[in-house]
């Protein structure tokens, strides 16, 4: 085969060319310290890139964002459930104090006043936000947990769900007497007050409106294991004032609706049906609120109506579970929020309320028994007039006495339930704890997830220096040899042997 000059320079141009490309690639290499700088220069190195770029980003997301705010909020939330478990623990305590015989007047104002501030305090950790969003409302982070305000205007149809453990025995002093009876001649002083106890249940709110109940409907287990739904009629359900003498005491076969204490007073023979009742549930109306009252909507199936702007209509509302989830892993999601009713109730502030009332009561009296005993000291009373006020001061004293009895009842109830209010929330925290567990093992999981995608990544794109700066001084040398060799060949020409 004839090798001519134009041959022989195309190819000594040719590899000139290819050594000079390999120093340029490599020189490229060299200053960038990665392996492509184009995707045509590895398509299999751009594909593997540009998946474990993705993974990175989307690790880099719940690592840094989505996992940080998730654990804030839960850490805010158990801050609150934590202060709200020391405040039921200081109740029970008060209530174990205020049990005691040895309970004086100044004591009993003490604890009153520590109960009432307990129990605004409890209602105002339910409000608690984590960055303008309220932790304990469910979806409805924008809405605080209570009224922070008092409220006129806006009117709430409840339904409330019971069963018969919300049947409560509750005894009460009948037969009391005041100081305006010694001025009634028919009253004798004969009867002497006593204790008598009451089936009621007692709504999550008080202060109710004077509308009439509609039914009371519910359901008793029967024969064969399925329940048998059964209403007790509008015609059988009295709506009465505190004030009324039969207001404790309905028929038996009839219901007191107290509007103004919110209570349903249960006749007896109703009771021995209610009590077997697997599901109790009736509706009313409230539509005056105090701040610190908790709203129905977070609580209940109610319908709200804002009386101030009628045009709007109503919203109506259905309780049920509202899971706040973020994404804090690929396709694994985790509950970040605690709901309020899941661990703040009603219950606790009804029945401090209870106890409030009985020391009222007690406190009320007293002050009655100081009042008759100045009377007495009076000198100028006659005989008959004194006569009648011993009389009076010993149905006061016996009075005393079965209100202290059911004072001190009081304050078991408020042991009993501040211990069934300390249990739901310390369930509350075990389950938000178990969630943050779970939340720290994933972290710790995604922080060893990105060490090792940004080594994959650090192995599929950046170059070994050490090799780099070998393979480019081998690849210059190559590249000058070439020029040499080539400049050794184009020297000669068939004219020089001419």
């Amino acid at each position: 085969m004839r090798i001519t000059n134009r041959m022989m320079t195309n190819n000594m141009l040719s590899n000139i060319n290819k050594n000079k490309l390999n120093v340029s690639k490599l020189e490229e290499q060299y200053s960038t310290g990665k392996k492509i700088q184009r995707p045509s220069d590895d398509p299999i190195v751009t594909v593997r890139a540009l998946k474990l770029r993705t993974n990175l980003t989307e690790l880099e997301q719940y690592y840094d964002k989505n996992i940080p705010d998730a654990m804030s909020w839960m850490d805010v939330t158990e801050s609150a459930l934590k202060t709200i478990n020391d405040i039921i623990r200081q109740i029970n305590t008060d209530c174990v104090q205020g049990s005691s015989d040895t309970l004086t007047s100044q004591n009993r104002a003490s604890i009153a006043q520590d109960l009432r501030e307990m129990k605004e305090q409890i209602y105002q950790e339910g409000n608690t936000n984590y960055a303008g969003r309220y932790v304990f409302s469910g979806y409805k982070t924008d809405s605080p947990l209570i009224f922070m305000e008092d409220s006129a205007n806006l009117q709430y149809d409840i339904t409330e769900k019971l069963t018969s453990k919300s049947i409560e025995t509750v005894p009460r002093v009948s037969g009391s007497y005041n100081l305006a009876d010694f001025n009634d001649s028919t009253i004798t002083f004969d009867e002497t007050p006593k204790i008598e106890n009451t089936y009621r249940i007692k709504l999550s709110y008080d202060k109710l409106e004077k509308v009439d109940i509609s039914g009371i409907n519910y359901s008793i287990p029967v024969a064969g294991g399925t329940s048998e739904d059964r209403t007790i009629p509008a015609e059988n359900i009295t709506t009465i004032s505190e004030h009324d003498p039969n207001a404790y005491r309905p028929g038996p076969d009839s219901v007191n609706f107290i509007y103004e204490t919110g209570e349903i007073i249960i006749g007896e023979n109703l009771y021995e049906e209610l009590r077997l009742a697997d599901k109790i549930e009736l509706s009313y109306q409230k539509s005056r609120f105090e701040k610190g009252e908790l709203r129905p909507e977070h609580y209940f199936d109610c319908v709200m109506t804002d009386t101030s702007k009628p045009e709007l209509g109503s919203i109506s509302y259905v309780k049920e579970k509202q899971e706040i989830q973020y994404e804090i892993n690929y396709n694994q999601k985790l509950t970040i929020n605690t709901e309020g009713s899941d661990a703040i109730s009603h219950k606790i502030g009804r029945v401090i309320d209870d106890i409030l009332n009985s020391v009222d009561d007690v406190v009320t009296t007293e002050n009655k028994i100081r009042e008759v005993e100045r009377r007495l000291e009076d000198i100028n009373l006659t005989d008959s007039d004194k006569q009648r006020y011993e009389k009076m001061l010993e149905q006061l004293e016996t009075e005393l006495t079965l209100k202290k009895e059911v004072m001190q009842k009081a304050f078991a109830r408020g042991i009993t339930s501040s211990n069934d209010e300390q249990d739901k929330v310390n369930v509350a925290v075990a389950d938000l704890g178990s969630r943050q567990y779970r939340l720290r093992l994933t972290e710790n999981r995604l922080s060893s997830q990105k060490t090792d995608f940004k080594e994959l990544l650090s192995k599929n794109e950046e170059v070994d220096i050490v090799d780099t700066i070998i393979n480019f001084n081998a690849a210059q040398m190559i590249y000058n040899s070439s020029l040499m060799a080539a400049s050794k060949v184009v020297q000669n020409s068939l004219l020089d042997f001419l």
